[in-house]
């Protein structure tokens, strides 16, 4: 293993690496070819096929160094290039050149003969036209043999929207690079069936070895065979250990090498510093899927880092993947695989579970067996490779697995989770409990936007936009897992409670409320019908109380008409075992009495016994649970997912008005720091922000001359960067003659705005806060003085689309001051909307806004205007992802 050529170098990272994956689950690393590079260039183009030459250069017969060289060492300005690396050998390269008309390059590409057909070229293409728009090249052009089918196929296939030109026995073809919607939904589509094709090893392998499998009982790597092995495995295993010895009575290999059979999935469980060698040798055997259970890799520190990243390069170097490193192994139903340290195999069921904390996994798979099963358990440790976003990709056309249930502790690429979940929770649950919460993201805030928001914000705002139910701890993630798991959703937030116990029936009254959830008054028909069953001292109303007299015949016969009102959407069933009734008897008449409704509408239980959940009830078409509270909080998430369903998908708008040349123009001008008003305006101006009109005065005499041609009455405010003009008392308000302005510019002190003064229209908030690992946030709430104390502030992440934008405008407490909060009129939703619109594409546009303040924004029945903006600028990252998909 040649470390030095795998490991990136600080200059490969700087001049962009990548790593991309191709249709056949293969993955390859992209990076410009540097000097260095000479001789892996000249090969790659020596080895060409002369039909592959011929058809790149267009005749071209010779390969020097001459043609080698101008590849080499890419500008980024007037040349482009990119490689595709399987360790020190090229296997594919494009290249662009910039033509006289600056926003135009011409573009090329060749794959080598032995890797053609595997989508190397798209992906080429993809990366190269990226970089190239970020130099401001806005048009490639390529020059094609018109027999050149394969070239042609993939300008045309690739989301560009291609213009083809026949002349001379030559195609050229023309396209615009831009990241269109259309571009993004091609590359998308070409990532979930690579992704899903290279995860196929870890979830239906026929063969696994395990590279550290002692035969001593308590080894990490032994018990992990031996769990394989009690798993019944449907495949072949194998362990692997120095002295070959067997284990559990199979037959040893000193190396994975000396294994005769093909060998589909290896488990790493060696020491850290032993992992790279035991690798290597996998991935020469020719194993496209390791799982590294060894700890010692980023979690520890630098070397432990450096130790990983080599671990990567050398995976990438083999086009393969890897699940880990610190990880505690993947389980999966249908292979009976159980490659993990679960003392037991997996409760088999439609869940797929993935957790970025391997003990918490397998405890909740312990503590949750009785009542979830699974389809596949991973867990992901550091996720040098595999993600939640991979397995998500997966899961979504796995026909074993109808729930996604996610325990994360970080986000790697959240825009991508964002708009997989959005996609996928259309047809599966997704539910996830996310730790780590802190209030990182606002602990350099300075402008109230900042200071509102924080991370657990943007995992709010990504939650519900991308449609994903969030549970806030352990309990509640088993719990609605295991109703939706088990339950139809329901078609509203109206609940029946059904009870023995008035107090059981309060409590859980008072927990549907504080879920969300209604407890209606029920049908006339279903009082009617209850009495029947009920003594005469029971209670028809909602709750329905029994008393403690109630045996199993009562709930069975008092069940089917509460599911039949058409009043409910929900039933929860509640029962503390009295002198009358036993728990298993009353379980099994809950379970008959739903059967006889033939409902679909969700059944949740509460069975209280000191022997637990009895069997019945598990068994039983029926949710259950351990306490009332926990089921109206699984029944409020369950009512959460259904609107989301409801909810149309919406799209993100074509805005007008907008000059991002402008605003860039601003950025690069100011540097960082706060933007002086007449800078804030111009970057606002340029994407249609609405603005009262204002003048700059330098004295008294300017702001008098200012204040008359505006009109009175006036506002005078400091022109100071950044300034919280309430908070220091630097503003002064509704200034009716230039007596006293001038006494206004004297005590604030010159320069200072003069503005228009609005006196009419709802106060509201909105602005923009860059997240470091979220991207541009968009938030609005109440405005003016009490923005901070008031809050309730919502977020969005950018891109807004219509539904994202509306729900911002008309939700909370500020949706309520939007509709008109006593007697006011109602604001112009679409004028605000727009607003927010504008927002979102300036932050996506132009990162270097690292906040942005509009308070107040005063909002009327005709249109809106913000009266105060502060902008502060921060360079933006040069980081880039090394992983593209």
């Amino acid at each position: 293993m040649k470390e030095s050529r795998l490991a990136l170098s600080v200059e490969e990272q700087a001049a962009g690496a990548v790593d991309v994956i191709l249709k056949d689950g293969g993955t390859l690393r992209l990076r410009p070819p540097a000097a260095a590079d000479e001789s892996a260039v000249l090969a790659f183009l020596a080895g060409l096929s002369e039909r592959s030459l011929y058809l790149r250069f267009h005749g071209i017969r010779q390969v020097d160094s001459t043609l080698a060289a101008s590849m080499l060492g890419p500008d980024w300005v007037e040349t482009g290039a990119l490689a595709g690396w399987l360790g020190d050998r090229v296997v594919g390269l494009a290249n662009y050149i910039r033509l006289r008309d600056p926003s135009t390059a011409e573009a090329a590409f060749v794959v080598a003969d032995d890797e053609q057909g595997r989508g190397i070229g798209m992906r080429l293409l993809e990366q190269l036209a990226a970089r190239a728009a970020e130099t401001g090249v806005s048009r490639f052009v390529a020059e094609v043999m018109a027999e050149n089918q394969a070239m042609l196929g993939v300008f045309t296939g690739a989301g560009f929207d291609v213009v083809r030109e026949l002349e001379h026995g030559e195609v050229e073809v023309s396209f615009p690079i831009a990241a269109t919607e259309t571009l993004q939904e091609r590359v998308e589509q070409r990532d979930h069936v690579a992704v899903a094709a290279s995860l196929r090893p870890f979830f239906e392998p026929a063969s696994v070895a395990v590279i550290g499998a002692s035969r001593r009982r308590g080894s990490i790597g032994g018990e992990l065979f031996r769990n394989v092995l009690e798993a019944d495995f449907e495949g072949a295993a194998y362990p692997v250990n120095r002295g070959g010895e067997p284990v559990a009575g199979v037959r040893g290999y000193g190396s994975i090498t000396e294994i005769p059979d093909e060998i589909e999935l290896a488990v790493i469980c060696v020491p850290g510093p032993r992992v790279l060698e035991a690798a290597e040798e996998a991935l020469a055997k020719g194993v496209r899927a390791l799982c590294v259970i060894s700890s010692g890799f980023a979690e520890t520190g630098e070397e432990g880092r450096e130790r990983q990243e080599q671990l990567l390069a050398l995976v990438r170097a083999h086009g393969a993947r890897l699940l880990g490193p610190n990880c505690l192994g993947i389980a999966s139903t249908k292979p009976k695989l159980n490659a993990t340290f679960a003392p037991r195999a997996l409760p088999p069921g439609r869940i797929g579970f993935s957790s970025q904390s391997g003990a918490l996994g397998l405890a909740l798979l312990e503590q949750s067996s009785a009542k979830l099963g699974f389809s596949a358990f991973v867990s992901i440790g550091n996720k040098a490779d595999v993600s939640s976003n991979d397995l998500l990709e997966w899961w979504e056309d796995d026909p074993d697995t109808d729930v996604v249930l996610l325990y994360l502790e970080s986000f790697g690429n959240p825009r991508k989770f964002a708009r997989l979940s959005r996609r996928i929770a259309r047809r599966k649950p997704i539910l996830a409990l996310k730790a780590g919460a802190t209030a990182a993201g606002a602990k350099a805030a300075s402008s109230h936007t900042a200071a509102l928001a924080g991370s657990e914000a943007a995992v709010d705002a990504l939650f519900d936009q991308a449609g994903v139910v969030r549970a806030r701890t352990l309990e509640e993630l088993v719990d609605v897992a295991g109703l939706l798991s088990s339950q139809p959703l329901p078609s509203g937030r109206r609940v029946g409670v059904l009870t023995n116990a008035g107090g059981l029936g309060i409590l859980c009254a008072d927990a549907c409320e504080a879920a969300g959830l209604e407890l209606p008054d029920l049908a006339a028909e279903t009082r009617a019908a209850l009495a029947a069953v009920l003594p005469g001292d029971g209670s028809v109303a909602n709750p329905v109380d029994m008393l403690g007299s109630a045996i199993g015949e009562t709930y069975e016969r008092a069940i089917p008409p509460l599911l039949a009102d058409p009043r409910l959407d929900a039933l929860i069933v509640l029962f503390v075992p009295p002198v009358v009734a036993g728990a298993r008897e009353v379980a099994a008449a809950i379970g008959r009495g739903v059967e006889a409704a033939e409902t679909d509408k969700p059944v949740l239980a509460v069975v209280m016994s000191a022997e637990g959940t009895p069997v019945e009830l598990l068994e039983s078409d029926v949710a259950s649970f351990g306490y009332p509270e926990s089921a109206a909080r699984a029944l409020g998430l369950a009512a959460e997912r259904a609107e989301w369903l409801r909810r149309p998908v919406g799209t993100v708008p074509e805005l007008g008005g907008i000059n991002r040349e402008a605003a860039q123009a601003v950025v690069e001008a100011a540097g960082e720091g706060w933007l002086d008003p007449a800078r804030t305006r111009s970057l606002l101006e340029s994407y249609g922000i609405p603005l009262v009109p204002e003048r700059l005065a330098g004295s008294a005499g300017e702001a008098a001359a200012a204040a008359e041609e505006l009109g009175f009455p006036v506002v005078v405010k400091t022109a100071a960067a950044g300034a919280h003009k309430t908070e220091s008392g630097t503003v002064e308000l509704d200034l009716r003659d230039e007596e006293q302005v001038r006494a206004a510019v004297e005590r604030i002190g010159a320069p200072v705005i003069v503005q228009r003064f609005v006196h009419s229209g709802t106060e509201l908030l909105a602005g923009v806060v860059q997240d470091p690992v979220f991207g541009p946030l968009v938030a609005f709430g109440p405005g003016g003085v009490y923005a901070e104390l008031i809050g309730d502030a919502a977020f969005r992440i950018a891109p807004l689309t219509d539904v994202d934008a509306e729900e911002l405008v008309t939700g909370g407490k500020a949706g309520r001051l939007v509709a008109g909060f006593r007697g006011s009129p109602p604001a112009d939703v679409a004028a605000l909307t727009d607003l927010v619109h504008r927002l979102g594409r300036l932050a996506e546009d132009v990162p270097e806004v690292s906040e942005l303040d509009l308070n107040p924004v005063l909002a009327g029945p005709d249109g809106c205007v913000a009266v105060d903006a502060r902008v502060r600028l921060r360079s933006r990252p040069s980081e880039r992802a090394l992983k593209s998909w």
